[in-house]
């Protein structure tokens, strides 16, 4: 084809060098017929020799009608090849573009509140299993562990306690029993001391009460003095004034005006004496009434000391029965070395409850993986289920959403070819795994409701979870996310 596009060119070319030949003859002759009468010019005569003539154009084939008929034919043969493979291959493949990779994205968070130290990672870092990715202060557990430790030995030592004990309940029987009969007598001899008591503040009431009815009476003549007294100053102060005036006037000596005066000041300590006596009757009343309640008081004391006494009385003779009871403090002394046994065991789970704390202070990778949405910083104060980083790690699938009428003929099992976006010019294998139990609707949030009256049919997505072949993606595997566009093309029977 190309050789042929070259020939006509050529053709073109020289037909075209040809014309302009021509022409320059044409010219050429036309001058040398203009000066023919007076002499030849020499260019004239050297362009004519320098022009020759092209030889003639040879006439064109024309082509054949049967070379263009083979030409429609094959084109038509190609074309019902490509539609046949392509009808082959749609009814032996389901396709879909509604499908991406997927992967285990594991969720790194503490499982104790405490205060980040320490940050070995950073983001899109290679982890492997067990690596170290946090460390938290480990102050405060590291006490909680001494104190488990130290209450653990407590136990024991009570445990080891309590196993002497149980030889010598036999021993201590007897004197037992004889400090709890002098419990008794004393508590007896309390009682009786407390009753006497008793007795005596009974007594010292009714003289109390006289006391305060005295002191009540006292007080009404205390205030008849004070009126008394304030009637004789306010005529005291009345002749004072009018001595005064008089005095003023001269019509009466001074003799007369300090007596006035004298009588004044008399009649007012004799008011101020009476208020007094007012006050200390009031104070003798209160006194009185202090000595009535001091009285119940020590009535109320003494009552009760009789209560705690026979109360006392009962517990030491509640000891003496069990100090006579020497039989039974044996058994008592076995159920508490079993108690002190419980408590040891008690404590040993608390001391490694306490370590299992300390260790959840260093956060380590639970697989291998790379690092991904890392917003833990050092100083952070964390708490339990706290978001730090997550490990996405390499295994990975496809989720394809196909159509439920793409499902017919669709099992588990068969081959299926996957292309990734992020990789256009790599083709990889895979083959279903599973399909989902239920279409994507049914899992949303909100599934929609078709009882409403206005049903619409669509065309439902059912998921299908695509593995990759693992000689399919060598190399790969690192480079492979979660969230890539996939087209899937699975191969059905």
């Amino acid at each position: 084809m190309e050789r042929t596009i070259k020939t006509h060119l050529n053709r073109h070319n020289g037909n075209k060098t040809a014309v302009l030949d021509q022409e320059r003859i044409t010219d050429l002759e036309q001058l040398e017929a203009h000066t023919a009468e007076t002499e030849v010019h020499p260019q004239v005569e050297q362009a004519k020799e320098e022009v020759k003539p092209l030889p003639p154009e040879k006439p064109r084939r024309k082509k054949p009608i049967g070379l263009m008929l083979a030409g429609l034919g094959v084109g038509a043969i190609a074309v019902g090849s490509f539609g046949y493979h392509w009808w082959q291959y749609g009814s032996t493949h389901q396709e879909t573009d509604n499908a991406t990779v997927a992967g285990h994205v594991h969720q790194i968070s503490s499982k104790i509140p405490g205060t980040v130290n320490q940050v070995m990672v950073n983001d899109n870092q290679q982890v492997k299993e067990g690596q170290l990715l946090v460390k938290l202060d480990p102050r405060d557990y590291d006490n909680k562990v001494q104190q488990a430790a130290a209450a653990l030995q407590s136990a024991r030592r009570q445990a080891n306690a309590a196993k002497s004990n149980i030889s010598l309940a036999s021993q201590t029987t007897s004197a037992k029993t004889s400090q709890a009969q002098g419990d008794v007598n004393a508590a007896l001899a309390s009682i009786s001391t407390a009753q006497a008591a008793v007795e005596e503040a009974r007594s010292g009431i009714p003289a109390a009460e006289a006391a305060v009815q005295e002191a009540q009476a006292g007080i009404p003549a205390a205030q008849a003095q004070v009126a008394q007294a304030d009637a004789n100053l306010q005529k005291a102060q009345v002749d004072y004034k009018r001595y005064q005036d008089l005095y003023r006037q001269g019509a009466i000596p001074s003799q007369q005006l300090d007596t006035a005066r004298a009588t004044y000041g008399v009649d007012l300590a004799q008011r101020n004496a009476a208020l007094q006596a007012v006050e200390q009757a009031k104070a003798r009343l209160a006194s009185a009434k202090q000595g009535v309640a001091k009285a119940k008081s020590q009535l109320a004391q003494a009552q009760e000391s009789v209560a705690t006494a026979q109360g006392k009385l009962a517990s030491f003779k509640g000891a003496l029965q069990q100090a006579t009871a020497g039989g039974q403090q044996t058994l008592v002394n076995r159920s508490q070395y079993e108690a002190a046994l419980s408590a040891i065991t008690q404590a040993a789970s608390a001391l490694q409850d306490a370590q299992l704390q300390l260790s959840y202070t260093s956060i380590t990778a639970p697989t291998s993986g790379r690092i991904g949405q890392k917003i833990v910083e050092v100083g952070n104060r964390v708490q339990v289920g706290t978001l730090l980083m997550s490990v996405v790690d390499n295994e990975n699938w496809v989720v394809a959403n196909f159509k439920e009428t793409q499902l017919e003929n669709m099992k588990p099992g068969e081959e299926a070819e996957i292309k990734l976006d992020a990789f256009p010019h790599h083709i990889f294998e895979g083959h279903v795994d599973s399909i989902s139990p239920a279409s994507g609707a049914e899992f949303a949030l909100l599934p929609p409701d078709n009882a409403t009256g206005n049903f619409t049919k669509i065309v439902q997505r059912i998921p299908a979870k695509i593995v990759f072949d693992p000689q399919s993606i060598k190399g790969y595997e690192s480079r492979i996310t979660p969230g890539m566009s996939a087209v899937v093309s699975v191969r059905v029977k």
